[in-house]
């Protein structure tokens, strides 16, 4: 039977799906534990996400509801889709379960904010930039997580894209990770992610000395009606962060990154000042 994971990024969007569904029809948790003949426990795991939901769990929940015509058809098909992108599939070598997760999550959020402290963001990576700052891992391992990071910028380009913002460390601009020309593509692609009008890249100046993205790499996504989850990326793996209170300090944080930016023209102005000057360089 078709079923999603609990605590993924399906799991999570259906029970809040199902909480709003719920609440619109103004029926409390024990009540329409009643009217299915289950406890109110298993209500209030399935509106959280923490345990399975099956197309049978979304059916008995809607007609106990007496919800009918296209939002069940649209509950239930979400119920039944598939996890994982239509384009990745088991067995790519080096995919964690993590970054399948943290994929769905590039696709489901309404508004993502990134932080890059080192490296330009894979989501904005060109496919030469990720291919030097791979060049330790096998061929094959590299070519696929290559392939990936291709498919995974279309979210930001696609119907309905989020809104996305990355804050990025001056410093990463210059930093010699890859050759010249690869170097030169990449910040020639930045400047035109910056032109798209749901895409905002903005720069902190060195002058600034320490501010929040020194404290790591992050990723903040926003859902329609799921709550926020904060992604921290470390060398060997990365962690999602779900509570109100760690999901709290980095939205702070956050704040004080847009108030010491630069704004989104002044960056594409910065990065459009390099390339002259390496074009320069290179003619």
């Amino acid at each position: 039977m078709a079923q999603s994971k609990p605590g993924s990024p399906k799991a999570r969007s259906l029970a809040a799906e199902l909480r709003k569904v719920r609440q619109d029809s103004e029926v409390g948790v024990r009540e329409l534990a009643r009217r299915i003949g289950t406890s109110h426990g298993w209500i209030t795991r399935t509106e959280s996400g923490s345990r399975v939901i099956t197309v049978d769990d979304v059916t008995s929940i809607l007609e106990a509801l007496e919800i009918t015509s296209r939002e069940r058809e649209r509950l239930v098909e979400m119920a039944r889709d598939a996890d994982e992108p239509d384009w990745l599939r088991p067995g790519i070598p080096g995919v964690r379960e993590e970054l399948v997760t943290l994929i769905e999550y590039e696709r489901t959020a309404t508004h993502t904010i990134l932080g890059a402290p080192l490296l330009i963001p894979g989501i904005l990576q060109t496919s030469d930039y990720a291919r030097a700052i791979m060049s330790g891992l096998p061929t094959g391992e590299r070519e696929a997580k290559i392939g990936m990071r291709a498919g995974r910028r279309d979210v930001l380009t696609k119907t309905n894209a989020p809104t996305f913002e990355a804050f990025i460390l001056e410093h990463v601009l210059d930093s010699p990770v890859c050759d010249d020309s690869a170097r030169l593509d990449q910040l020639r692609h930045l400047v035109k992610m910056n032109e798209l009008s749901n895409v905002s890249i903005r720069v902190l100046p060195e002058r600034l000395g320490w501010t929040p993205l020194h404290s790591g790499h992050f990723i903040y996504f926003e859902f329609g009606t799921a709550a926020p989850i904060v992604h921290l990326e470390t060398l060997g793996s990365g962690v999602f962060l779900s509570s109100p209170g760690a999901v709290s300090t980095y939205r702070d944080g956050i704040g004080n990154l847009q108030q010491a930016a630069m704004t989104k023209e002044e960056t594409t102005q910065i990065i459009a000042t390099r390339i002259e000057q390496m074009e320069e360089t290179t003619s």
